[in-house]
């Protein structure tokens, strides 16, 4: 949804002075920031939902507190955003949610990138619907986004099936608009001995596959070495993604990195022209720098993705571009800088 700060709402009956924030663009732009620095999931989708209840009301609705505040899904801290906001300030909430968040990470580099090649919808553990998340790649400037929801081994991520994956191909289609594309992907599971968690020819089908370890990754590092090679081996893997699988900082604690020979994986992932992801989450910063830079010295190609399980993580690409340029990545050999039809020619490489 469109700002609309600065000026009346459609439909103000009041002939009141214009918000410095609407209502609803406050309790959205908390949502955001609140998926940006990784706050608890229901937290962030309280504020949507109750943005999602005052949507199109009228400025002499919004006024009606009572009525509002028995309207489903506002409760005392949405409330409170918005009769700050219909006061004509910036609420409180939202005022100490943007100075945390600070000024947005700037970088050469942050500006070259045309797209994101991981995230995740609300179909598997994303917050969110496919269509908000396809409307923040586009506020974001992005020329593409591919949706990549989680295969089926992975059930406490809600993993999609092969049905319910080809059930996503119409949708992800209809959110194209002109100067964005969001591409049909997916984050498939690499299983104990390299193979990949879903049907071969479905795979061949899709526009990107990030193929990504999940499940024992304290695996001895000779069978990991295994495992690995074999994954990026294969013909339909684009990206592999967190390569190492670690956790260095949030909500889940930490967790140490997977151990296999990083020259062998690497060396594959460059004869066979896939991608290794700079994973942008602050949590993972995957690969560690020094593996980051084996990977550029073999002469690998990489993605800065997001990751994103919720709209305002998309963002966080910030942080995958600010380490790529502090370690010399180049432009080139970035695959999220490329333009579309580029980015195509890639994923349909002879492999």
């Amino acid at each position: 949804m469109a700002s609309r700060d600065g000026a009346d709402p459609e439909g103000d009956l009041s002939g009141s002075a214009p918000f410095a924030v609407h209502p609803h663009d406050a309790l959205v732009e908390i949502a955001t920031l609140l998926e940006r620095e990784r706050a608890s999931r229901y937290k962030s989708k309280a504020f949507r939902t109750a943005a999602d209840a005052i949507a199109g009301l009228t400025d002499e609705e919004l006024r009606d507190a009572a009525s509002l505040r028995r309207r489903k899904g506002i409760g005392d801290s949405s409330f409170a955003v918005i009769q700050e906001a219909l006061e004509g300030g910036v609420p409180g909430y939202l005022a100490d949610l943007r100075e945390r968040a600070g000024v947005e990470r700037t970088s050469a580099l942050r500006k070259l990138l045309r797209g994101d090649l991981h995230s995740h919808s609300d179909w598997s553990d994303g917050l969110t619907s496919i269509e908000l998340m396809a409307a923040a790649g586009r506020a974001l400037g992005h020329e593409y986004l591919a949706l990549t929801d989680h295969s089926p081994r992975l059930r406490v991520a809600n993993g999609l099936s092969a049905e319910r994956l080809r059930a996503q191909r119409d949708i992800v289609a209809g959110e194209g608009s002109e100067g964005f594309t969001l591409l049909w992907g997916i984050e498939v599971d690499i299983l104990d001995a390299g193979e990949l968690d879903q049907e071969p020819e479905l795979l061949g089908e899709l526009d990107i596959v990030v193929a990504s370890a999940h499940s024992k990754l304290r695996m001895e590092r000779g069978p990991m070495t295994r495992r690995l090679v074999a994954a990026v081996s294969n013909p339909h893997v684009d990206v592999l993604g967190h390569v190492t699988g670690r956790l260095v900082e949030g909500s889940r604690g930490t967790r140490p990195q997977s151990t296999f020979d990083a020259r062998a994986v690497f060396e594959a992932c460059a004869a066979m022209g896939v991608a290794v992801e700079i994973n942008s989450r602050p949590e993972r910063q995957d690969p560690p720098d020094d593996l980051l830079a084996l990977a550029l010295e073999l002469d690998c190609l990489f993605s800065i993705d997001s990751d994103a399980h919720a709209p305002g993580q998309l963002s966080l690409i910030d942080y995958g571009a600010e380490r790529a340029e502090r370690l010399g990545v180049p432009r080139e050999r970035i695959v999220t800088t490329w333009p579309l039809e580029r980015l195509r020619d890639w994923t349909r490489r002879p492999r």
